[in-house]
């Protein structure tokens, strides 16, 4: 790996962060080294300004590796895969990260429907169910907010359809991080009613085997 990936790395964010998850499961599968310091909720730090220069919304995660500072965590995914690319070809990157404008499209569409479709729809639910204590939850919310999730659920059921292991192929892909990253917060909360889902359930199951899901995705949700 190039030397500009050596040991220059630093993400900025909680371990209990679904954005921050991303981008440290994603260098994992890379192979990557990298610092993580402590920000937001809690650990504070979000709104200091020496952060918000780095990030104007104060939000997490933030990538440094050098003199490149980004926010957003789909956009440091794919900054990270591509500067592994550069640095080796033939590297774990080249299967994260499929060159070609149709492979590549089709792995950047779950990165966005991710995004403007089941984080929103599924916010009611992860924050109702683990963050809000019993006596002050909206159960009238979290309900539609498990129906909704559910529903996307089945799109990705429909797209395993394919008989490949992974969202889009025979490999993992940045489609399967960033799914997979919400897939644990859908399969760690214990709602009855759930959709009959088995292919992403093996999928699932398969994501787990990772040591990089392990180390960054797998520990108890808070």
């Amino acid at each position: 790996m190039a030397d500009t990936l050596r040991n220059t790395l630093r993400i900025w964010g909680r371990r209990n962060s679904v954005n921050v998850q991303k981008v440290l499961w994603g260098a994992g599968e890379l192979g990557l080294p990298f610092e993580r310091r402590e920000a937001g909720m809690e650990h504070g730090v979000v709104d200091t300004p020496a952060y918000r220069a780095m990030n104007p919304n104060g939000r997490v995660p933030t990538l440094e590796d050098g003199e490149v500072v980004l926010w957003e965590s789909n956009s440091i995914l794919r900054y990270l895969a591509l500067k592994s690319l550069e640095a080796a070809p033939d590297g774990p990157a080249a299967r994260l990260y499929p060159a070609g404008a149709a492979p590549r499209a089709r792995v950047e569409r779950w990165l966005d429907w991710t995004l403007s479709t089941l984080q929103p729809a599924e916010r009611n639910l992860f924050w109702g169910m683990v963050r809000t204590p019993v006596e002050r939850r909206d159960h009238k919310a979290i309900i539609a907010s498990f129906e909704a999730t559910a529903a996307l659920w089945a799109i990705v059921e429909a797209q395993l359809g394919h008989g490949m292991p992974y969202v889009e192929g025979p490999d993992l892909t940045l489609a399967d991080i960033v799914l997979g990253a919400y897939a644990r917060r859908w399969f760690g909360i214990d709602m009855p009613g759930g959709p009959a889902i088995p292919r992403v359930e093996a999928w699932y199951a398969r994501l787990e085997e990772r040591p990089a899901f392990q180390e960054h995705i797998a520990p108890p949700m808070s």
